[in-house]
């Protein structure tokens, strides 16, 4: 076989970067290895087919091959909709009672690996390395070892792993982890995640350590290990520097800014962070007019139903506190439910004294890295960061605080605001040293250069 610095990638996820000149972190990470060898690209194409066709579609205007796969309307439902992301989704992020356990979706989301790996195997090489990303895809390295691919095959968790107890909820446990055993090298944001994998598999399935990063599960030898995602540290940096001020956010009394920027998702903990702000005006009523908050929170997974109740949630959080304590100048939360872009948000983030990245659960979190990426060094802001983001593993120079808890968020905005500058260019420094040494190049080489067969 070809050696690993020869061979052809070939990454495949859930959704594939469309448009010319693709952007966004993962493409960052890739385009390189993906460019340099001639890979391929495999992921959904987005939109929902009444007829999906039988071969994969090519998509030409990148530096690498980039091919889609159909779904039918059917299969999108059980699959994506159905038991990746009301399944398995709720599971990762340890919400195990709002799960939807339906036969249909498993059937759907086994039926679709099927698929994409039958669609995948006239674009295979021998000598190929293969990597897959994320929970929508578990099953896909059973189902092309099951049509004869012996390529080496990594799976990288963006999101959380779920602990015993909540795998146990799974209708199918032990199926998971068979699906996990076919891969080469599984890849785990912190090492919480890869602990909780180790202890899930332990007390689930067929479980044996063998060295510092190898294992067997189901009577296969693989390995695991932590690889922390990073951005495109010195891009977004440039971003924030070059931000048109049109973009800022202004105020009639010169508050200062907070912002959250998150998917309306349950696990981001928005509701939390408004009843902390909350508390923080109670107590604090010299803060009146002297700080807002800004949350952006574009939509996400409208059809299923707990992401409908979170809306409805954060609006009427949002209304109330607004009705509370605005004043004829001052709004105190500003909450816009759809997206900007990376450009306009990365002057916001310069913009705001505080960045609030406080998720209940949540793989890495990315927003605290290009919180701190934004910041202008000479007068920076200061991250609060949830304890229960993969972030907080690294980002220890934060203000670490547990969401549940809104009395020590609600302390830690006020500490936030009373920072000296030296204290905050201490805390900023050490934090951006991290980001730019671990960005997402840095990311992708470490995962590759450990991509080979574990046997």
């Amino acid at each position: 076989m070809t050696s690993p610095t020869s061979s052809r990638l070939v990454v495949v996820s859930n959704r594939l970067p469309l448009g010319d000149n693709p952007s966004g972190g993962l493409v960052v990470a890739l385009e390189d290895a993906l460019g340099t060898s001639g890979g391929v690209w495999i992921g959904f194409s987005g939109e929902p087919s009444d007829a999906p066709a039988d071969h994969l579609h090519d998509h030409p205007g990148a530096r690498f091959r980039r091919l889609s796969f159909d779904l039918s309307h059917e299969e999108h439902d059980s699959y994506y909709a159905g038991y990746s992301n009301s399944t398995l989704w709720p599971l990762c992020h340890g919400r195990a009672d709002l799960m939807r356990i339906v036969p249909e979706y498993l059937e759907g989301y086994r039926r679709v690996a099927g698929r994409i790996a039958d669609l995948m195997l006239p674009h295979l090489r021998d000598d190929d390395r293969i990597w897959v990303q994320d929970y929508q895809l578990f099953p896909l390295a059973a189902a092309l070892r099951e049509r004869g691919v012996t390529a080496p095959i990594g799976h990288f968790l963006h999101i959380p792993f779920p602990g015993p107890a909540d795998c146990a909820a799974l209708p199918n446990p032990t199926e998971l982890f068979e699906w996990l055993s076919h891969y080469d090298l599984l890849g785990f944001q912190t090492r919480r995640d890869l602990g909780a994998f180790v202890e899930s598999a332990r007390q689930l399935s067929q479980f044996q350590p063998i060295d510092r990063d190898m294992l067997r599960l189901c009577g296969r030898t693989l390995r695991a290990g932590v690889f922390p995602i990073g951005i495109d540290a010195s891009a977004f940096i440039a971003e924030a520097r070059q931000a048109p001020d049109e973009d800022r956010m202004r105020s009639l009394t010169g508050a200062r800014m907070m912002i959250g920027v998150d998917r309306l998702d349950y696990s981001k903990g928005i509701p939390q962070r408004f009843r902390a702000y909350q508390m923080l005006l109670d107590t604090r009523p010299d803060l009146t007019e002297q700080v807002s908050f800004l949350q952006i929170a574009p939509p996400t997974r409208g059809e299923v139903e707990a992401y409908q109740d979170i809306r409805e949630e954060t609006e009427h959080l949002a209304g109330r506190i607004n009705g509370q304590f605005a004043t004829l100048n001052w709004t105190p939360i500003r909450f816009i439910h759809r997206p900007f872009p990376r450009a306009v948000l990365a002057g916001l983030y310069r913009q705001a004294r505080i960045g609030l990245v406080t998720p209940l659960a949540d793989g890495m979190n990315l927003v605290a890295k290009e919180y701190v990426a934004a910041q202008d060094v000479v007068d920076p802001g200061v991250l609060i960061l949830s304890r229960f983001a993969g972030a907080a593993e690294t980002m220890t120079d934060a203000l670490i605080v547990n969401p549940h808890d809104p009395q020590e968020m609600a302390e830690a905005m006020a500490e936030a605001l009373a920072m000296s500058p030296a204290e905050r260019r201490r805390r900023h420094a050490a934090l951006l040293q991290g980001v730019i040494e671990q960005d997402v190049s840095w990311w992708s080489s470490r995962y590759l250069e450990r991509l080979r067969p574990a046997d």
